[in-house]
């Protein structure tokens, strides 16, 4: 019966000290994307979308699945992009019911001033991680996201838009 009860309080302080990780964790990306908000007027989201337009010309369904959300979620985004200035629509030469996205010269200058995201530093530390400490780690938050979703969970959250696993001194 005591070990039964001493293994209950162990579960319950685990518990709890797992629970203080994701409010500290949640927390951190919290504080980042007001500090992002506050240097250079945008969400993490957005700047995640116009980043990704610096590279490419893209039509909306395909800069969704590469920053890895919603095509609405993406489609208002980059509403609020464009009514900045910093992104426009083009009807493609190619094919007139298509529209592409692309960064103009004020997007451009915004991304090229933002502070590093928060994944970024998280991507340069992960890197530095052996291969076992990797897998371990993506093992057990795969395992939390499994156990906190709920069915209609359809967007990754934007701690990390991609996740490749990059060997220890190459860039990411």
């Amino acid at each position: 019966m005591a070990d039964r009860l001493d293994s209950t309080r162990a579960v319950g302080v685990m518990t709890d000290e797992v629970l203080v990780a994701l409010r500290r964790i949640m927390r951190g990306v919290d504080l980042h994307s007001r500090a992002l908000m506050t240097s250079c007027g945008l969400t993490a989201p957005q700047l995640i979308v116009l980043r990704e337009l610096a590279e490419a010309k893209l039509p909306v369904g395909v800069l969704a699945r590469r920053v890895s959300l919603g095509q609405a979620t993406v489609t208002g985004i980059v509403d609020r992009l464009q009514a900045r200035g910093l992104v426009e629509r083009i009807r493609s030469d190619e094919d007139r019911r298509s529209v592409i996205v692309a960064i103009t010269r004020d997007g451009r200058r915004i991304v090229r001033k933002a502070p590093s995201l928060m994944q970024d530093r998280f991507q340069r530390e992960f890197a530095s991680l052996q291969p076992w400490e990797q897998s371990q780690i993506l093992s057990s938050l795969q395992r939390v996201v499994s156990m906190m979703e709920t069915p209609d969970d359809e967007e990754a959250p934007m701690l990390g838009v991609t996740m490749d696993v990059v060997a220890p001194g190459r860039d990411a």
